[in-house]
């Protein structure tokens, strides 16, 4: 085991508690010695990751009913999605409400 990383009591990974490090099984505590540990700061994930960015207009269009508005038209285009021995992902975009959807 890595000395200060776990409980010299019952073996449980201890975690900050302040400047003190806790156990949550036993209650054991001590006090951080050495070198403060850097805490990792990570940024919020996007919400959407943009597909295509473009003219639409410059898209194929195909007959397929549309789930949000049921417009039997939309553009298409396809991406490799998952690992290269999978087949590819068709993207729909409706021609009336821009509502985008794939299928696998």
């Amino acid at each position: 085991m890595v000395p200060g990383m776990f409980c010299p009591k019952c073996h449980s990974l201890l975690y900050r508690d302040g400047d003190e490090l806790l156990c949550r099984k036993c209650g054991y505590r001590t006090k951080v010695k050495g070198t403060p540990v850097k805490r990792i700061e990570t940024r919020p994930k996007e919400k959407e990751i943009p597909v295509f960015e473009g003219n639409l207009d410059t898209l194929p269009k195909t007959k397929v009913t549309c789930p949000a508005c049921g417009n039997d038209e939309a553009w298409w285009f396809m991406r490799q999605t998952r690992a290269a021995d999978e087949p590819t992902t068709r993207f729909y975009i409706c021609t009336k409400c821009k509502h985008r959807w794939r299928e696998y």
